[in-house]
């Protein structure tokens, strides 16, 4: 099956897709802020470059997007119908980065908080911004 989109409209889609300061980070961090914690961002000598990271708390949040973290039973984890053994093996490999990144920084003593796009819809921000304060406190 082939593309939809030109290749220059299929390019300048792609290049709009943010992996930092994405509108889901934006509002935990808000969030974590007016509650008092204050965090550094996307500290790249750490594995896998959280988006969020408490040192006085020794946890890092990573704020991930259903689509390319491949979240399972999500109505946003769609793959697309075109070239799609390459989207597989494209979240697929995400996923194992996810996962390994996640085991380095368990081994060197930090807490890992993974969010999904998903849990910071209207109808599940609450619940989900309130557990991430308790599970800090």
């Amino acid at each position: 099956m082939t593309d939809v989109h030109s290749k220059v409209t299929r390019s300048f889609n792609m290049s709009q897709i943010r992996s930092k300061g994405t509108k889901p980070e934006i509002l935990v961090r808000k969030y974590l802020f007016s509650k008092g914690f204050r965090y550094r961002l996307n500290v790249k000598n750490l594995p896998g470059t959280p988006d969020i990271v408490l040192a006085k708390y020794k946890t890092v949040i990573f704020i991930n997007g259903c689509f390319w973290h491949g979240h399972e039973n999500c109505k946003y984890y769609v793959l697309p119908k075109t070239r799609e053994d390459w989207w597989i093996k494209k979240i697929t490999h995400n996923k194992i980065l996810d996962v390994e990144n996640s085991a380095k920084l368990k081994a060197n003593g930090w807490n890992v908080l993974v969010i999904f796009e998903c849990e910071l819809k209207k109808d599940k921000r609450e619940r989900t911004l309130s557990e991430i304060a308790t599970y800090l406190y």
